[in-house]
């Protein structure tokens, strides 16, 4: 079929709808009635095209300096999302409220394509002026819409797929439109979704951006979302009334619009004052806390944090309150400062143990090399609170003035994570920000890079990471000069980085750049001092911490915690809550705690007897004679020996020393094993030889 052909096609098509006649093409309910509004509001002629106009540059940066913020909070969104899509034959665009085109992210080729259809920033995309299309029709029906290629209005755009999703501010208006438009011939599904998204996290800029001097308050009834884009948002006054918040935080607080909430006091949505969710959401290192609604019948998890600019901020501490602190932990913290009387660095990190001697021991080989600005890395199952030590280390560092820069290489695809470490110069592509991007390694100038899971970092990226770390020096994505960056490098991962290596996934040369000192954060299970950290942990999370019944707290004692100290948080946040004050029982705690504790009323001797065969214990006098040295060799050696099972032939054969050896140096760092006469591996011990 001719174009000719295919266009009188289409507009036959779009009459016949308008008309209600027979079609030969399904059409969704929003696209006939935008198909309607065309011809019978705004009188256009499918078959006669005319393009959209397009403001003088005078109007055109009125209309930019309007909406200045709604397209500073957007830039970075509609770049990450442009490398999400990695399709060159797409642009990513914003319009304001007005329909026009004020900041748009593509390639130049497919910028000059489409820039004759009057497809540009500063055109005018209502559908008074384009006909049906993603951003006019978008703006129109006040919802997310694709709109795919036979959808548009006119012929000349049927070549095109839109995505498109209004954007929100605080009143509840729309401040303008994200879209996404392609070449593309199938419509993604997955674009929409990336857009909403995107559009979420737009709409969170634009609040913080416009409430920057108001407390934030972070909520949701899941604690793993609260801070995500999933999460409740709201600006709250310092006399505690509400100024604002995102559509997520209504929604679940059962408001239908803004002005439904915006003037109380925030009393009248959660059951406790501003000034108490603020201080326990500071006791608590900034891990949420459990609130009601302020009629009881809804349970949520909030973090709360006052202005960053304000003089008397709430910044991410991590020692507890003094006045709050359990009897436990408090003596727990003394007896660490009693260890460690000539480090007072040691002692601001010292709350992170609570007698746990392996946890001790590596706090205080942290604290010395960390003074060196030796690379450090943490080696840990996930939920042993990595990124929870590399921030304590970063605040005793010479580097503590500085920022604390975390970036998670498992969460980034492959296709963002180079930006987001090495950043962009200006011009590095249509659409980028003007004054180019910053990368992590930048911001962390003078503050703390912290790589956590650096297994998962592309091979590709690994020899510019280690370029970065030997010359001290960073170039940009399209850049041809260097930036000179100093920084301490803390990097963080579960799986062995020395097997990778030896597996080819991990280069050996960055391995040891990386590799100053490894720490190694011991699994809850294996952990002493967990009765302690679990007083602790109750503390953080109410004012008024309940007690544990005896049967509770051996349930706790005895579970194995796979999720570690992550998983051990959320299950006393859901005791606390089903508890409602009185003291947690076993019911109070999910099935998979309670039925694999044994049972209280087990023999002494069988309790102790079942203990010896764990060859995880060790005397803890016996420990103590250890120097910090020996500690972490201890640790290492008993991380191989729980990597391979606790068989020793496999842990000789990773150090590449005999059998024999082995059994010394275990024997020499009071390694226990479950029998003295036999190895764990069923082999005969000859300990003397």
């Amino acid at each position: 079929m001719s174009l000719l052909a295919d266009s009188s096609t289409h507009v036959r098509e779009v009459l016949n709808v308008v008309n209600h006649q027979l079609t030969t093409r399904p059409t969704s309910d929003s696209v006939a009635q935008s198909w309607a509004r065309c011809i019978n509001e705004f009188r256009l002629d499918p078959g006669r095209f005319v393009p959209p106009p397009v403001l003088t540059e005078y109007e055109l940066t009125a209309r930019r300096e309007a909406v200045g913020d709604l397209i500073a909070c957007s830039k970075l969104e509609m770049t990450t999302l442009y490398q999400q899509l990695a399709d060159p034959e797409l642009a990513v665009v914003l319009v304001d409220s007005g329909g026009v085109i004020v900041h748009q992210v593509s390639s130049v080729p497919f910028a000059e394509a489409v820039a004759g259809d009057g497809f540009r920033v500063g055109a005018l995309w209502t559908e008074r002026e384009a006909g049906t299309n993603g951003m006019g029709t978008c703006l129109a029906e006040r919802d997310c819409i694709a709109v795919c290629q036979h959808e548009h209005f006119y012929p000349r755009y049927t070549s095109l797929t839109c995505s498109a999703a209004p954007i929100f501010d605080d009143s509840g208006e729309i401040a303008g439109v994200l879209d996404v438009t392609s070449r593309s011939k199938l419509l993604q599904q997955h674009s929409l979704v990336l857009v909403g998204m995107s559009r979420q996290m737009i709409e969170n800029r634009l609040l913080d951006a416009r409430y920057r001097h108001a407390n934030m308050i972070h909520f949701h009834s899941r604690p793993e979302f609260v801070g995500t884009l999933h999460g409740g948002k709201l600006a709250v006054a310092d006399d505690s009334t509400v100024l604002a918040a995102n559509r997520s935080a209504l929604f679940q607080l059962g408001f239908r619009s803004l002005s439904e909430l915006r003037g109380r006091r925030i009393e009248e949505a959660f059951n406790a004052s501003l000034e108490d969710m603020i201080a326990r959401s500071i006791r608590g290192s900034f891990h949420p806390v459990t609130v009601y609604s302020a009629n009881a019948t809804n349970r949520f998890f909030l973090v709360a944090q006052t202005p960053q600019n304000s003089a008397g901020r709430a910044s991410r501490v991590l020692l507890p309150d003094a006045s709050t602190t359990t009897p436990a932990s408090r003596a727990s913290s003394s007896s660490a400062a009693e260890r460690h009387p000539t480090s007072p660095k040691l002692d601001e990190i010292a709350h992170l143990e609570f007698g746990d001697p392996r946890m001790a021991s590596q706090i205080q080989l942290a604290a010395r090399v960390i003074q060196r600005k030796i690379p450090i890395v943490l080696r840990g199952q996930t939920g042993t609170g990595k990124e929870v030590f590399a921030q304590a280390l970063h605040s005793i560092s010479p580097h503590s003035d500085g920022p604390f820069v975390p970036v998670n290489c498992a969460s980034l695809p492959e296709n963002l994570i180079e930006s987001e470490l090495f950043g962009y110069r200006a011009g590095a592509f249509t659409g980028a920000q003007r004054e180019g991007r910053r990368g992590k390694i930048v911001q962390a100038n003078g503050g703390t890079l912290f790589l956590d899971e650096i297994g998962d970092m592309p091979l590709v990226l690994q020899a510019r990471l280690l370029r970065v770390i030997e010359e001290h020096e960073v170039t940009p994505l399209g850049a041809e000069t260097t930036v000179k960056v100093n920084f301490q490098l803390i990097s963080a991962s579960h799986r062995n980085l020395l097997e990778l290596v030896q597996s080819g996934q991990f280069r050996e040369d960055l391995y040891y750049r990386l590799k100053g000192v490894e720490l190694n954060l011991p699994a809850l299970r294996d952990r002493v001092d967990k009765l302690p950290l679990i007083h602790h942990l109750l503390a953080n999370e109410t004012d008024d911490p309940p007690e544990l019944s005896p049967e509770a707290e051996h349930a706790l004692l005895s579970y194995a915690w796979p999720g570690n100290i992550r998983q051990l948080r959320h299950v006393l946040q859901m005791a606390i809550a089903l508890s409602d004050g009185l003291p947690i029982r076993c019911e109070h705690l999910p099935p998979e705690v309670t039925q694999r504790a044994p049972s209280l009323d087990m023999p002494a001797a069988l309790r102790l007897a079942s203990a010896e065969l764990d060859p995880h214990l060790s005397d803890d006098a016996d420990i103590s004679s250890l120097n910090a040295i020996q500690l972490n060799e201890r640790e290492t050696v008993l991380s191989l020996l729980d990597e391979h099972r606790w068989n020793v032939s496999n842990v000789a054969k990773a150090l590449g020393i005999s059998r024999n050896t082995l059994y010394r140096k275990m024997r020499r760092l009071h390694i226990r094993l479950s029998h003295e006469g036999s190895s764990p591996d069923g082999m005969p011990l000859d300990l003397d030889a």
